[in-house]
């Protein structure tokens, strides 16, 4: 359905509730550069990108909340500076004037370990796990995904999630540098070592979420760093069992919208069980004076992004 058809048809009605948008800030205090593919990144310019998005969430004087879809600082940030550019973005987020959700990207693993990065970015933890969920509105429940639970960063080395991501690298990419997808093929090329998984344990907590959910009637709203259709993403960026993610959503009627960031050219997609993907347009790749943030209206039958600059609005409509 198109936007402006959706506009209207919900002219004049309020939302059940809105929320902040923003993705992939990635700020360093570095010259700019490009990704391995040459698109340009402008890490400076990155936290003005915030700067704006914080103001201009505060000044709609609406939003219940915002959601940060992950890589807070970017991973060419310098080591001895980590922890203070993630408690500078930190203390910019914090500005808003609501409660400010995080979950956690490759970027920000890259800089500081779980055990520090965490309670700074005030996510609750049960040994180290990074999911949570919450209701805002009786209607509706958000759950946020780690998709980095199973991963080889950000865990010490001798972690048990570290040593299955390594072991599972290992038999899915025969590259020496496991971040390169040469020669594998189609969705195989998934298998790299920036992207991570979904472990056991947090797949039965997904699945008891969704139970709950659905006796309660809520409807449900799926954060994820990495996203989980490839039709919304290039294959490079998708969690490595998204399809096992899936099948547990899919199980359920109750799942809506699976939103993420990680892919950076953002993107839209409806899978076979109708539900809305949305990929997020990274704030890192924003020219000077260019913004890539926005806010998401929930109604009871849709979800209406409204995007600043790079960030597209979306209007997306499901049977409620």
């Amino acid at each position: 359905m198109g936007f402006t058809n959706g506009l209207a048809s919900v002219q004049g009605k309020p939302p059940l509730f809105s929320f902040g948008v923003i993705s992939d800030v990635q700020y360093a205090d570095i010259p700019d550069g490009r990704s391995f593919l040459g698109v340009p990144r402008y890490y400076r310019h990155s936290f003005n990108v915030l700067e704006r998005a914080v103001e201009t969430w505060n000044n709609q004087w609406k939003h219940k909340f915002v959601m940060n879809f992950g890589d807070i600082v970017d991973g060419f940030c310098p080591k001895d500076q980590s922890l203070n550019a993630v408690k500078k973005l930190v203390h910019e987020f914090e500005k808003f004037n609501g409660p400010v959700y995080h979950m956690i990207g490759n970027h920000c693993l890259y800089n500081l370990p779980r055990d520090k990065l965490l309670p700074l970015l005030k996510i609750q933890s049960v040994d180290g796990h990074a999911y949570y969920d919450f209701s805002p509105t009786p209607e509706y429940r958000i759950v946020v995904l780690d998709g980095y639970d199973i991963s080889a960063i950000g865990w010490p080395p001798d972690n048990p999630s570290t040593l299955e991501a390594l072991e599972f690298l290992r038999k899915k990419n025969p590259n020496l540098d496991k971040n390169s997808p040469e020669g594998l093929v189609d969705l195989e090329r998934r298998f790299l070592m920036f992207n991570g998984a979904v472990g056991r344990q947090q797949m039965e907590w997904l699945d008891d979420i969704l139970q709950e959910a659905t006796k309660l009637r809520q409807k449900v709203i799926i954060c994820c760093h990495m996203p989980l259709d490839p039709n919304v993403s290039c294959r490079e960026a998708l969690l490595w069992n998204y399809d096992e993610v899936m099948n547990v959503i899919h199980r359920y009627g109750c799942v809506k919208i699976c939103l993420s960031g990680h892919d950076h050219r953002g993107g839209h997609s409806i899978d076979s069980h109708g539900v809305h993907h949305r990929s997020f347009e990274a704030a890192l790749e924003c020219p000077p004076g260019t913004n890539a943030f926005g806010h998401i209206d929930v109604y009871d039958d849709r979800l209406i992004l409204f995007g600043a600059g790079r960030m597209k609005s979306t209007d997306m409509f499901f049977q409620p």
